[in-house]
């Protein structure tokens, strides 16, 4: 997560004298890479994705369930083992913001082939499985968006009282932060410049015993901390385009589908203990991280701070971590119809070095935020050799897509890597989160997107619609099983015009294709995915076309066949998303009293479903319909190395001795248990083989038989 640097993170107010430096030299470095990549092209299709992990403790006996604040340690037994194996294909372990949490990326990233799309579900399910190999019997680590009980009484393992000199929390402690310096600094640092603690709020679900809507019309859901919204586990997938100009153009298009993405994996109905009437975890993260000043919200006055941003004054229309707020590609200049802040002497900088004028607004809209975290010692580097101080502005601007420059390559070994960018939407996740937790759909939304992004290219799709009508769709993805209840503003004409006369001829009904307000209209989710008439062909059909269009090979195809098969059925309302599964299973609890309260009882039970479904110990047709996920287990989750050593005298003796031993008369001197000796000798009855004559197991042998 972030910028992670080792040193000594400065207090918001010492940090304070660096931030005009850091900007204007965050800008430096990155016209410093952009003067000498911006002609980079030709680069393969990368791709990875990231998954995180909540770590756990159950008490069985007593039907509790708590956090396991075990995320850094257990995070460095993995990359020991990771470390030991070198293994070419394996997993990395990464920090994150909790120390109950922590990062799972594949080792190298899958390249631009049909077969990768379906080992992501491979190594998905492997770094299930190497995390569930080191855990203790206590504890779990399912894909939960959050957890249930976040903020509500001795929630923490080892137990610790709320607050702390970072967060000041009423609820958290704050030793749910990970303990590497930065994530502390970070939290005390936007509540210091912010000047008050975060102000998280989150509508509450009326249900017909809900106490609250007695007293009040709309009662919220309280929070007060960044651990509510870094706490959230999510799925990221990240690309490496050909060059700077795929780039941008699929940056853009991801851009609009954010909200409908996060919509059709909405895993949030549970926040604090409560029961919210929001499904998607997306508005907590934005509150969560909000450094804005009283001023720069538009809720009051706050004294002007010249060393800061726009002096804490300017009036910032959104959070840190919000959707984004300008196209980057030229082409989609007329679509920018929303409020979009810029820092004047960034964007004069830009323009003197001919950077053009759609990125020079996404980069000076950027830096209309200070550094969050200033490393002492750390502050004057050589901006031709360093990226560091654009990343600490780039790394805090948390957007539904985020556009990365190439890095600098730390030695002559580093591997190559381009214009590259990431989706953080499919964070409600694409993970499936909270009640999915499997990583069929994990993988089933990496693919698509994959695909999805694949298509817009080779179709010369375009996706793109106004970017209020973005945000109006991403202010619905929050709603209450929004896939089945909402529609959604989505272009009615995504085909390039060169395909207009046949479709005329296919589709007199559509009308004429002219650019106006009429281009756009509310579909259902079903008919975004699906189709729509003859005019609008569907996300789903146009990856079909794409697969066939490519020749996709049968093994590849027969699985992603089920993955575009989830999300149509997802879109149709055939099958639930994760918070339509977790409403329904606590609406159905025994212990649940209809008050919007999530027990305690309710919650174990509920993580443990989760947990469950995920390792694939638990079938789920409401969610994944007639897949059936093969079991995770921890045992065999890494290889068995060849040793070519020779055994000493003493070494060999005794592993004779025991094969020896171990084999019975059917077996033969020096072989293998049968499979039918192993069932045999679990069950004890090796013993009343000895009346089985030798004589008879080799004539079975020579005439071809197996014995067992």
């Amino acid at each position: 997560m972030g910028l992670l640097k080792v040193g000594k993170p400065l207090h918001w107010n010492d940090s304070l004298e660096h931030c005009h430096y850091i900007r204007r030299h965050g800008v430096l470095q990155f016209m410093a890479t952009y003067r000498r990549l911006r002609h980079l092209a030709n680069d393969r299709l990368f791709y990875g994705d990231e998954i995180e992990y909540a770590l756990l403790k159950i008490d069985s006996a007593n039907k509790r369930v708590q956090l396991s604040l075990r995320g850094p340690e257990v995070m460095e037994g993995l990359r020991k083992q990771e470390q030991d194996m070198n293994a070419f294909r394996g997993c990395a372990w990464h920090q994150e913001y909790g120390s109950w949490m922590l990062e799972g990326t594949p080792s190298l990233p899958y390249g631009g082939y049909t077969m990768s799309l379906v080992s992501v579900e491979q190594n998905m399910r492997l770094r299930r499985g190497r995390l569930l190999s080191v855990l203790r019997e206590d504890e779990i680590a399912p894909t939960l968006v959050t957890f249930p009980l976040m903020g509500v009484g001795d929630f923490v393992d080892p137990s610790a009282p709320p607050g702390g000199e970072a967060s000041q929390s009423e609820f958290v402690p704050d030793t749910c932060i990970n303990p590497h310096p930065r994530f502390a600094t970070l939290t005390g640092n936007i509540r210091r410049r912010r000047g008050s603690k975060v102000d998280i709020r989150v509508p509450l679900f009326k249900d017909v015993n809900t106490k609250e809507f007695e007293k009040e019309a709309a009662p919220d859901i309280h929070m007060d901390c960044m651990a509510f919204g870094m706490g959230c586990c999510c799925l990221q997938v990240t690309f490496q385009a050909s060059d700077i100009e795929e780039s941008r153009l699929l940056y853009d298009q991801l851009a609009v589908l954010a909200p409908i993405m996060m919509a059709l994996t909405a895993a949030t109905p549970v926040v604090k203990g409560r029961l919210a009437a929001t499904d998607v975890r997306w508005n907590i993260i934005s509150q969560s991280v909000d450094d804005r000043t009283p001023a720069e919200r538009g809720e009051g006055e706050s004294k002007p701070e010249p060393r800061m941003a726009g002096a804490g004054t300017r009036r910032q229309s959104k959070s840190r971590y919000d959707s984004i707020s300008c196209y980057i590609h030229p082409g989609s200049k007329a679509y920018n119809d929303i409020a979009c802040e810029i820092d004047e002497e960034t964007e004069k900088m830009l323009y003197q070095e001919g950077v053009d004028e759609a990125l020079s607004k996404h980069i000076s809209h950027l830096f209309t935020r200070d550094p969050l975290v200033v490393f002492d010692g750390h502050v004057e580097l050589d901006d031709d050799q360093s990226t560091d101080h654009f990343e600490s502005i780039q790394s805090t601007n948390w957007q539904t897509v985020r556009w990365k420059p190439p890095p600098i390559p730390t030695n002559a070994c580093s591997p190559h890597i381009g214009w590259v960018l990431s989706s953080h939407w499919l964070a409600d996740r694409v993970p499936v989160n909270g009640g999915a937790d499997d990583d069929f759909e994990n993988a089933a939304f990496t693919a698509f997107i994959v695909i999805v992004t694949r298509a817009i290219l080779v179709f010369n799709l375009t996706l793109l619609c106004p970017l209020s009508l973005v945000d109006e769709n991403m202010k619905r993805a929050h709603g209450v099983d929004a896939v089945r209840r909402s529609k959604f503003w989505f272009r009615k004409h995504i085909l390039p015009d060169d395909t207009d006369e046949v479709m005329q001829q296919l589709c007199p009904q559509q009308g004429p294709k002219v650019e106006s307000k009429s281009s756009f209209e509310e579909m259902t989710m079903d008919e975004i995915m699906n189709g729509k008439s003859c005019y609008f062909p569907g996300l789903v059909p146009l990856c079909y076309a794409y697969l066939e269009h490519i020749g996709c090979d049968e093994n590849s195809f027969k699985r992603l066949d089920q993955y575009l098969k989830l999300i149509k059925d997802r879109a149709t309302g055939e099958l639930m998303t994760p918070a339509t599964w977790m409403r329904s299973f606590v609406h159905a609890h025994k212990d649940y009293k209809m008050d919007s309260v999530v027990s305690e009882t309710i919650a174990y039970d509920l993580v443990y479903a989760c947990s469950d479904i995920g390792l694939g110990k638990r079938p789920c047709p409401e969610l994944l319909g007639e897949v059936l996920i093969e079991p995770v287990l921890k045992e065999g989750q890494y290889e068995t190395p060849l040793f070519g050593e020779k055994l000493g005298p003493e070494d060999r003796r005794g592993l004779l001795q025991k094969i020896m031993s171990r084999a019975a008369q059917c077996d033969g001197t020096f072989s293998a248990p049968s499979s039918a000796h192993m069932r045999r000798q679990s069950s004890g009855a090796v013993s009343g083989l000895d009346a089985v004559s030798r004589q008879g197991s080799i004539e079975i042998r020579e005439h071809g038989g197996y014995v067992g």
